[in-house]
């Protein structure tokens, strides 16, 4: 019992650090600028911020009341948990260099702003994606930590609809920055650094 009370707490604190990190950021980059969100795709419109509702949903039902969530519940090894706990220490570093970094780019669509620039520095500088990869760490290490396949089925059912939706992001950066765009995907890896 001690063991799951720690577990619970690692997921609280992630899920906190997480908040505390992203949140700020989201706020300084929000413009009254509307966006298309349909460019994503009706099947992404449709799909996408659902799963993610689930998987939050699932997220703090653990953190508010491990019990809650018990129907789910898998036997890991207390290794493989701390394995969990670990991913989510590195999404949550990786956090806090993309944002930043990322600055008044961030949206939560496909659709560049106005004044949207083409950032190659920082996580940048390898992969295309870092805060969708930051996010999947943080989201399946706390599936691992809290030993709960619903919420690590939602966290790949997130993160394949991410997959989907980063291609079409690609196709709107490339429309908006041209060769520049392509020569940075030709040198840097999606969400993981080219070998």
């Amino acid at each position: 019992m001690a063991d799951d009370d720690v577990f619970r707490w690692i997921v609280v604190a992630g899920f906190v650090a997480t908040v505390a990190i992203a949140l700020p950021h989201r706020i300084k980059a929000a413009t009254r600028e509307p966006l298309d969100r349909r460019k994503e795709g009706l099947f992404i419109l449709a799909t996408l911020r659902p799963a993610g509702a689930a998987l939050w949903i699932g997220i703090i039902a653990y953190m508010v009341n491990p019990s809650t969530m018990s129907w789910s519940a898998v036997e890991l090894p207390p290794a493989v948990r701390w394995t969990g706990a670990l991913l989510t220490a590195l999404g949550i570093l990786l956090t806090g260099w993309t944002m930043p970094t990322l600055g008044r780019n961030l949206t939560d669509t496909v659709v560049t702003r106005e004044e949207h620039s083409l950032v190659t520095s920082g996580p940048y500088r390898w992969i295309r994606h870092p805060f969708y990869m930051s996010m999947a760490l943080v989201s399946f290490g706390a599936a691992l930590v809290a030993a709960n396949w619903f919420m690590f089925v939602a966290a790949v059912v997130v993160f394949s609809l991410i997959a989907i939706r980063s291609r079409v992001e690609e196709e709107q950066l490339a429309l908006r920055f041209g060769e520049p765009y392509r020569d940075y995907q030709r040198r840097t890896g999606r969400f993981l650094p080219k070998l």
